[in-house]
């Protein structure tokens, strides 16, 4: 240990960290430096940051408020720490991750490593079937409503680390600047765009949820990514109970459930049918949502060929609408100045990432995809080449013909083979 510092924090980790942090690109903080800003004097930066955290002085500058739509209509209110701040926050996560995550909960899923949405929803597809019944969590606010006392109770749970306990503290108490310019003391939360935020969630719930819940319902199971929790029981009474045990749990934990936003779903499918409750005062939900896909009753077909009606997955309108709504918004009918391959370099990586974790499940419902992709392109050709200006159909037959000739061109056409018209 260097004599001279309070803490024993090595260079190498504040190296890791701001590779880290570049490699996640984001946003600026209040100070308005970008990632290429601060690499401009980056071994002095880097330095600053060492030396300060290693001394014990290191502060947090308030973190940026800056808000964004959420698809329910409303806004959500991020705050965006500033670069050096994230590389200092990213120091602590590289320390506290290896000891945290080992003990965390196998249903846990979300920002941890080797573990992902599809993995989710995945084996919450698996429950739907060997579980009728599914109770869709909504804890009220959670982000911007944790106790900081039980988030560092939760904390001291895995580490005793001065240096640690010291700036996670300062991090969840630090102020944050509002859009408006205003400046606010935070007395609980710890605010969405920090690099330590769902590392200290994760956390905070391993204990309030996960655990307790394994061992006061051993028989049921849950997923869980961050605060979207996913929880399968057997009856409707069942699920009743476990929904009253969840809200008593987390009100000790000084949260809550959201009244309107928890729901109740019967999984119904070809074995399960949901007719039984068409004269119930108060009839189940038959779909809920997680992730981005929707789980109801579809029709699907089964490993011998045969088509039958499963409790399954696909893209939800949300996801949907929000894919067409950022195709519109690329407005590439008026970047005639570009060639056919251009476009494709310009957004095959966007539709590839679409496809791939939204054609997880229930791929044939992302047809609309290719679809609007195609008409247009066919609008692109004809405001490009005068031969096809006010020709719909003679400009349809010549992107026939583009996706014979190259069928790989774009992400959309190499998967739906064309097929969109």
């Amino acid at each position: 240990m260097n004599n001279t510092k309070s803490f024993d924090i090595s260079k190498q980790s504040v190296w890791r960290a701001y590779e880290l942090v570049k490699a996640n690109k984001g946003s600026h903080g209040i100070d308005g430096q970008s990632i290429e800003d601060f690499e401009k004097d980056l071994k002095k930066n880097l330095y600053k940051i060492w030396n300060r955290m290693s001394a014990g002085t290191y502060f947090p500058p308030a973190v940026r408020g800056c808000e964004i739509d959420k698809r329910d209509g409303t806004k959500r209110l991020l705050g965006i720490p500033t670069v050096s701040d994230r590389i200092a926050q990213a120091v602590v996560k590289l320390y506290l991750e290896p000891i945290t995550d080992p003990e965390f909960h196998d249903d846990s899923f979300g920002y941890r490593p080797k573990k992902s949405a599809l993995q989710a929803v995945g084996l919450c597809k698996t429950r739907c079937h060997e579980y009728d019944w599914v109770l869709d969590l909504d804890i009220k606010g959670f982000f911007d409503n944790l106790d900081h006392d039980l988030v560092m109770r939760a904390v001291k749970k895995h580490t005793e680390e001065s240096w640690v306990l010291l700036y996670i503290e300062r991090w969840l108490k630090a102020s944050m600047q509002l859009p408006d310019g205003t400046l606010v003391q935070r007395t609980k939360g710890t605010p969405q765009g920090g690099v330590i935020s769902p590392l200290l969630a994760n956390i905070f719930l391993h204990h309030a949820f996960d655990d307790w819940f394994e061992k006061r319902f051993p028989k049921l199971k849950f997923e869980r990514y961050a605060d979207d929790i996913v929880v399968h029981c057997q009856t409707h009474k069942e699920t009743q109970f476990v929904k009253h045990t969840i809200r008593e749990r987390l009100e000790l934990c000084k949260l809550e459930l959201h009244p309107l936003k928890t729901k109740i779903i019967y999984c119904s499918d070809v074995f399960r049918d949901r007719s039984k409750f068409y004269m119930a005062k108060n009839p189940p939900a038959v779909s809920f949502d997680f992730l981005g896909f929707t789980f109801r009753r579809r029709s699907v077909k089964g490993p011998s060929g045969k088509i039958f009606d499963g409790f399954v997955p696909a893209i939800s309108k949300e996801a949907r609408k929000e894919i067409q709504e950022t195709i519109r918004s690329w407005y590439f009918t008026h970047k005639t100045e570009k060639e056919l391959e251009d476009l494709s370099k310009m957004f095959n990586p966007v539709l590839r990432g679409w496809i791939q974790y939204y054609g997880a499940f229930g791929r044939n419902e992302l047809k609309f995809m290719n679809h609007q992709m195609n008409l247009i392109l066919q609008r692109w050709a004809q405001r490009k080449y005068k031969p096809l200006h006010r020709k719909s159909a003679k400009a349809y037959q010549w992107l026939l013909r583009i996706m014979q000739e190259k069928p790989n061109l774009f992400a959309t056409w190499k998967t739906f083979h064309g097929v969109g018209r």
